[in-house]
């Protein structure tokens, strides 16, 4: 069974309060995701230790590979081309979905619908990003040490059932 989990926007904002189901991915849909983030990186220049290009998914996927591969991400972000970088975000998003009224209907959700206003935040893209990254890998971008000097704090907390069915 793929794991799911809800997760609550708890920093200012529009998007305070609201609560999304993070699914995970299918094994093979996330092998072949991992497969064309690793080869953006490659084209874009970003130096992948060789563990991790010989090591298979199951390298790439492991908690010490992400963080190698989320810190050349961000060493390299101004080389990478949105081309091959915008299909890996929109991918990620469709493991996202709402929960409208999580005090009413908590096992209710839907997919995403940006012309309704269900994302209203840059910020709120960002957590669940790497909420889902850590959902498929259990690394955390947040808790990887920052390179830079300023330090940026996220908040967010899950609501009290954790686990639930997708409905449509």
């Amino acid at each position: 069974m793929r794991k799911s989990e809800p997760f609550t926007i708890t920093t200012e904002g529009r998007d305070k309060g609201k609560v999304f189901l993070l699914q995970e991915m299918p094994a093979m849909q996330a092998e072949k995701w991992a497969g064309r983030a690793l080869l953006a990186l490659m084209e874009s220049g970003v130096q992948i230790p060789d563990e991790l290009v010989g090591g298979g998914m199951e390298a790439l996927l492991a908690p010490a590979a992400m963080q190698a591969v989320f810190s050349g991400l961000l060493g390299g972000l101004a080389r990478l081309r949105w081309e091959s970088v915008e299909p890996l975000l929109d991918e990620m998003m469709t493991c996202v979905r709402i929960i409208p009224d999580p005090k009413k209907n908590c096992d209710f959700n839907r997919p995403i619908n940006q012309s309704a206003g269900d994302i209203e935040e840059v910020g709120t893209l960002l957590q669940l990003r790497g909420a889902l990254l850590k959902l498929h890998t259990g690394f955390s971008p947040a808790a990887a040490p920052s390179t830079s000097p300023a330090t940026t704090a996220s908040t967010v907390a899950p609501i009290t059932r954790m686990s639930r069915r997708a409905s449509v």
